[in-house]
């Protein structure tokens, strides 16, 4: 079976290429040039796979989104064992343990790499690309990282946020945002003693960058939110009998901001503005800014909230 292997490089038009032209269908007759002659080029990555497999279906989506994120610095040739027999064979030969799908292989220089079987969580998967690209000295830009990781917290997946910021400062220990970002995703996993010492830990020359002033207010806001928050209840009743009760609105708008619902936490807070913009040496307005900078400038709720603000204070 060596032809397979062996052969001159053959043209890849026979493949179903995706649209930007990173991933394909691979064949066997196309091994040689889809995957180890590309490889002396850029990393490939190799999906061995199958109609019938479960696990395969998960797998496949994930590897292609990674990918794409990758930029055009990794391939990505789908191959289907069942169509693909003698391949499987020869290279199961080789030492490839093809008998378990899916089977993800990475080739640099025309040789094997690394490997994994089975479904992984995306994360997993992340690291084993970016751990092929820094092998061929293309590692992810830090500011695509910190994108993923942004990502990765608005999906409510802080975890690997905060992995994937912890890798962007290993390669820029004086990055703003992902220092920022690391703190933020200490908060959405609840450790405020962690997210505390990321802070104490930023750099002295980015210490008043945005990002870091934003992630210092979040963690102020997620202290003071989680004792407000179990007196929930009782400044919705001191409201209910004294709608005037301006501290009981702007402690409520603490504890609703600590519950992630910004809107109705701004809302509090501009109706203390709008019926008495100087209770308490103008409090409400500045808690309403440290929101603001929590949440971050570009949030649609602090830009919501802006705009109200502007229209009360400018009426």
């Amino acid at each position: 079976m060596d032809h397979i292997i062996g052969q001159k490089p053959h043209s890849a038009s026979g493949a179903a290429a995706d649209m930007d032209g990173v991933i394909i269908d691979g064949t066997e007759a196309g091994f040689m040039a889809d995957v180890i002659e590309a490889s002396r080029t850029m990393p490939v990555l190799v999906d061995f796979w199958a109609t019938w497999c479960g696990p395969c279906k998960q797998l496949t989506p994930t590897i292609e989104k990674i990918v794409r994120a990758a930029g055009g610095r990794v391939k990505l040739v789908k191959i289907d064992v069942d169509k693909a027999p003698s391949l499987v064979a020869q290279l199961a030969r080789m030492g490839l343990p093809l008998q378990s799908i899916p089977t993800v292989v990475g080739f640099h220089k025309g040789q094997i790499a690394d490997l994994f079987q089975g479904a992984q969580p995306e994360s997993e998967v992340k690291r084993f690309v970016e751990a092929l690209l820094k092998l061929a000295g293309g590692a992810m830009p830090v500011v695509e990282m910190i994108a993923a990781a942004r990502a990765a917290l608005e999906e409510a997946n802080p975890e690997e946020a905060g992995q994937i910021f912890s890798e962007a400062l290993a390669q820029e220990p004086e990055n703003p945002e992902a220092w920022g970002g690391l703190v933020r995703a200490m908060l959405a996993l609840g450790d405020e003693a962690q997210a505390a010492d990321a802070l104490a830990q930023v750099p002295e020359k980015i210490a008043e960058h945005a990002e870091i002033s934003g992630a210092r207010s979040a963690l102020t806001l997620a202290a003071e939110g989680r004792a407000a928050r179990e007196q929930l209840g009782s400044f919705e009743a001191r409201l209910e009998a004294d709608p005037k009760d301006h501290q009981a609105r702007y402690d409520l708008a603490t504890a609703l901001n600590a519950m992630d619902r910004r809107e109705d936490a701004a809302d509090a807070l501009l109706t203390i503005v709008k019926t008495d913009r100087a209770w308490n040496e103008g409090a409400a307005r500045l808690q309403l800014l440290k929101f603001f900078e929590a949440w971050g400038m570009d949030d649609a709720a602090t830009m919501a909230a802006r705009r109200k603000l502007s229209a009360i204070l400018f009426a």
